[in-house]
């Protein structure tokens, strides 16, 4: 029997930094067909304001088999299932900070699969994540299907105040002793990292303007490294996936639009959750529903940009549940005389079960929760890879913070694992002037 391939190892830690997040797929790809990360059972640590776990919804499953296809269907809110699908990741750890509550805490386990009736890739989990996209189905109308284990991790800013030492007291990571071409020294680098957490987690004093309690200590230090160290384990080759939106982010369509505006667009696209220990026929129900209202106002919008009439305002108007759609239209109108309504759909998708996140960070805070994260990741092995995304275009990321926040991390990542091999993938891209589909 012929043996496996055996793993191959980088002699820098590769750290990819784009702009878009979806950008990071080429070189996750590139990664396993160099064979430095395995074809299947991959793990993902991913910090991040959003879960980016949404699905192309009308994309065919197979399009995952064809990389320059699947790459061009690919959008910052739908990058990771499909590499599910295609049986390359396994484990998600989805790490969050205290703003972003998109998915329940804890461990999810589902399926991910092509759904028989329509040929598109859906999903077994019932959380409202999926559900307000429609992306519900049951395990037997599945095939192909593949299990994923996920778990999500909330990461609250260090708060090293209450500390007579400060952030010496927190902090045991000190920068690794390297050998002539820069690297950790072998022997270092699986070592335990002793007193890694000695600091509680919690979120800055007067968070509760950010709607978020002093329950938020919820977890040890302890516990929460300890789930970690379940999930990954000190030979797995990992990917490191970081969006810079962690650490500070913005909802950009709240400068596009007036509150009044962003109300209505709320209650058009606002999601009906199915009752608790809903049955399969009532998720199936739910999901029919939710397809529905989505293709209609999908159409609406579609309508209006070739003729926003009085006439097609009124028709679209008439419709159960769209009656506030006059009201938008001519607040709309009333600021710009042709308003961009593809634009305005993609802000209302962003309005179902909760509101996109956003939270400005002070640069404080800022700086704890890079404390937080240099915690977490000492107590980690070293990744096999790291992708960086800043999202600062499209404004997820404050442009005015990111690049202090990149190369901070930057800074902690080298401290920690040595010499990096980074690439600025984004200094070469073309810019963009207008949001894409956003997480929710």
């Amino acid at each position: 029997m012929n043996a496996a391939p055996a793993k191959r190892t980088y002699s820098r830690l590769p750290v990819w930094v784009v702009e878009d997040h979806h950008e990071v797929v080429p070189y996750i790809y590139r990664a396993i067909a160099s064979r430095h990360i395995p074809l299947s059972g991959i793990k993902m640590v991913h910090l991040d304001s959003h879960p980016d776990m949404l699905i192309p919804v009308n994309m065919p499953a197979c399009t995952v088999f064809d990389k320059e296809a699947l790459f061009s269907e690919l959008s910052i809110e739908n990058w990771i299932m499909p590499m599910v699908f295609a049986g390359h990741v396994s484990h998600i750890a989805w790490l969050h900070p205290y703003w972003a509550q998109q998915i329940k805490e804890g461990e999810h386990n589902m399926h991910v699969g092509r759904d028989k009736s329509t040929t598109t890739i859906r999903v077994t989990s019932t959380d409202d994540y999926f559900l307000s996209d429609a992306l519900y189905v049951p395990a037997h109308q599945l095939e192909d299907s593949k299990s994923l284990h996920l778990r999500v991790i909330q990461v609250d800013p260090v708060d090293t105040s209450h500390s007579s030492q400060g952030q010496n007291d927190c902090i045991s990571a000190k920068k690794p002793k390297t050998d002539s071409n820069g690297e950790v020294n072998k022997e270092q680098e699986h070592q335990p990292k002793a007193n890694a957490f000695t600091c509680s987690f919690q979120p800055p004093d007067g968070s509760s303007t950010s709607g978020h309690s002093a329950k938020a200590q919820k977890g040890s230090a302890a516990s929460f490294v300890s789930s970690l160290l379940r999930f990954i384990e000190q030979n797995d080759a990992y990917i490191l996936d970081i969006d810079l939106d962690f650490f500070s982010c913005k909802n950009p369509f709240k400068d596009l639009y007036t509150q009044e505006e962003y109300s209505v667009l709320q209650e058009l696209y606002s999601f009906k959750r199915p009752k608790e220990g809903a049955d399969e026929e009532e998720l199936l129900d739910c999901v029919e529903r939710r397809t529905r209202q989505l293709e209609d106002l999908e159409a609406a919008f579609a309508d209006l940009l070739e003729d926003d009439s009085q006439n097609t305002i009124d028709r679209w108007a008439a419709n159960p549940g769209m009656g506030s759609l006059a009201k938008l239209v001519s607040s709309l109108k009333n600021r710009n005389e042709s308003p961009d309504y593809e634009m305005v759909h993609q802000a209302g998708l962003t309005c179902d079960y909760s509101e996109l996140p956003h939270h400005i960070s002070s640069e404080e805070e800022i700086q704890q929760l890079l404390l937080a994260v240099q915690l977490v990741l000492e107590a980690l092995p070293k990744p096999t890879i790291v992708t960086i995304s800043r999202s600062s275009l499209d404004e997820y990321c404050p442009a005015e913070q990111v690049n202090s926040i990149q190369n901070n991390m930057l800074s902690i990542l080298e401290m920690l694992f040595g010499s990096l091999d980074v690439h600025k993938e984004y200094e070469s891209a073309p810019e963009e002037s207008a949001p894409q589909i956003p997480s929710t």
